[in-house]
């Protein structure tokens, strides 16, 4: 092995990079460590980046909790104080790669990368691209040249800000993309191609320290309004995918108010690219209205941003003036 000049720690979630089939069911399962994950990259003996090897949890990425992504973050953090690495990989299930990737960059104040991968086939297919995916997120969370980006997701040979990310297909390893902008980056011949600058860095939200609710609230054709009701009294804030540009039907307006009134409730486009409008429509239940009537924008923010950044100023006690201020300012990025 060649001597290292870089060192990364990598920290493995479970998730189809690391499933097997279990004889039992057939199915395949979260059971490879992070250790049998990097054995099967040879590629990286030879890299020159040296690795901090840690199983953190084997979890499916839909059964990921707040509790252990807060945990995953105080990890992080506590790994990048020592300096000696720089960078961090995670690899997880795809699932929930956006949200875990929009929800550590909110905890992420150190300048060294941290980058998640995970694989779109498992390693029980033809063409499983959990290697490749592990191999390019090394080489991007060792870059000195993504110093100081916001979180990123790697996969596809492509790097991508957590902020513009999006999984976009259910099966194709090419499932994910940034609709607004492209990648920031991709990934030939071992080494990081910057497409565009490093996006600015979105808010920096302290950790948790008490129990919040968000709920999530996608509007429909021929919406009476009736589910919305089921909201009010049950959750610490809300946060309403809206159609287009931030418009509801008529009939939802006086109860949206009803709940602005008393809680934070933010208005996102349930489309997740582009921005909510703020002066252009003023029927009963345009952006217009409803922002006059107290409702917060999303600015370009997807709802399930939204939901996790208005979790983690909840939980962290943050009154209406805060919540309404640091999305105000995320969304101008």
């Amino acid at each position: 092995m060649t001597e290292s000049v870089r060192n990364v720690a990598v920290f493995s979630l479970g998730g189809t990079i690391a499933m097997t089939t279990d004889p039992t069911t057939g199915g395949v399962v979260p059971a490879l460590s992070a250790h049998e994950l990097l054995a099967a990259v040879p590629a990286l003996a030879t890299s020159g980046i040296g690795l901090k090897v840690r199983d953190f949890r084997r979890l499916p990425g839909a059964s990921l909790t707040f509790e252990d992504l807060t945990a995953l973050s105080a990890a992080i953090a506590a790994e990048l104080e020592t300096g000696d690495v720089d960078g961090v990989v995670i690899t997880q299930g795809t699932d929930t790669i956006e949200e875990t990737a929009f929800l550590l960059d909110l905890y992420h104040g150190h300048e060294q990368p941290v980058v998640v991968t995970g694989a779109m086939r498992n390693p029980t297919l033809p063409g499983a691209d959990g290697p490749a995916n592990l191999y390019a997120a090394v080489l991007a969370a060792a870059d000195p040249g993504l110093s100081g980006a916001d979180c990123l997701v790697v996969l596809g040979d492509e790097v991508h800000s957590a902020r513009a990310v999006r999984k976009s297909h259910t099966t194709s390893p090419g499932a994910f993309a940034s609709p607004a902008c492209g990648p920031i980056a991709r990934i030939a011949e071992n080494r990081v191609r910057m497409v565009g600058g490093l996006p600015r860095r979105g808010p920096l939200v302290g950790a948790p320290d008490r129990e919040a609710r968000v709920g999530l609230y996608t509007v429909t054709l021929g919406d009476d309004g009736a589910l919305l009701d089921v909201w009010d009294g049950n959750c610490d804030g809300l946060v309403v995918a809206a159609f287009g540009v931030g418009h509801v039907p008529e009939r939802l307006v006086e109860g949206l108010t009803k709940l602005a009134s008393r809680i934070p409730v933010v208005l996102a486009s349930r489309i997740g690219n582009g921005p909510v409008l703020s002066d252009t429509y003023g029927f009963p239940g345009s952006e217009k209205d409803l922002l006059g009537r107290g409702l917060i924008s999303a600015g370009d923010l997807g709802p399930y941003q939204a939901r996790l950044l208005l979790h983690a100023l909840l939980a962290q006690g943050a009154d209406g003036a805060t919540v309404r201020e640091t999305f105000t300012t995320a969304s101008t990025r």
